[in-house]
């Protein structure tokens, strides 16, 4: 199935619509700082967001959320800091890497980060071992408010459920699909992620619950 179709246009954009009737605007990601939004992207590999916002308390409660509190701080303090996010020894070696790209590349400045175009940037947040395209997208787009839409699991179900897709698009083929039929906006492109998500844990679940979901009115066709 050729995704690049003008049905797939259209109904990308039928979906927003109609999910943001629904659910109107979703003021995510939430975070107080672009670094705390960094951590956070970070932390919330492999778990659920409740579980995140524990490890961040306890980072807050430290006075290490901040680069050159991560920077000071043991890796091992770090982890036990972190634990209610799960894998937390990983985790901290991961946010530790991350730190030290950020000094490396940056002298610890986010702002010298920012600076950077969306593309170099990408590739050298990519570059950081331990995080993956739907982690660098996150920051990119959620700390940094450079353009890159996040395909996470929520948006791959959602699409496959509609056939805009075929089950075995990879991540940057489906991420092409939003760059390539929506404009490139960051806010636009937050908005529709965070629908997404919001839509993905109340009705596009594993076991769906597609006669209460938005998008199973007229004029969007689910194949659950």
């Amino acid at each position: 199935m050729d995704v690049m179709t003008r049905t797939a246009k259209v109904t990308l954009k039928k979906i927003y619509q109609k999910l943001y009737a629904h659910f109107g605007p979703q003021h995510w990601w939430p975070g107080d700082t672009p670094f705390e939004v960094i951590v956070g992207a970070i932390l919330t590999q492999n778990t659920n967001w409740a579980n995140v916002e524990k490890a961040i308390a306890n980072l807050k409660r430290a006075r290490a959320l901040t680069p050159q509190g991560l920077k000071k701080i043991s890796t091992q303090k770090l982890a036990t800091l972190i634990k209610p996010s799960g894998y937390y020894n990983i985790k901290a070696k991961r946010l530790k890497n991350f730190i030290a790209f950020l000094f490396e590349e940056y002298d610890g400045s986010l702002k010298k980060m920012k600076k950077e175009p969306v593309a170099v940037l990408r590739r050298k947040v990519l570059s950081v071992n331990g995080v993956g395209p739907e982690t660098a997208d996150s920051i990119l787009l959620y700390a940094f408010g450079k353009p890159a839409f996040v395909v996470d699991a929520y948006t791959k179900r959602l699409l496959c459920r509609h056939e805009v897709i075929d089950e075995d698009l990879d991540y940057h083929a489906i991420q092409d699909l939003f760059h390539r039929y929506l404009e490139a906006d960051e806010q636009f492109f937050n908005e529709y992620h965070a629908l997404i998500v919001r839509v993905g844990k109340e009705f596009c679940k594993p076991d769906p619950k597609c006669f209460a979901c938005p998008l199973s009115k007229k004029g969007i066709r689910l194949f659950c």
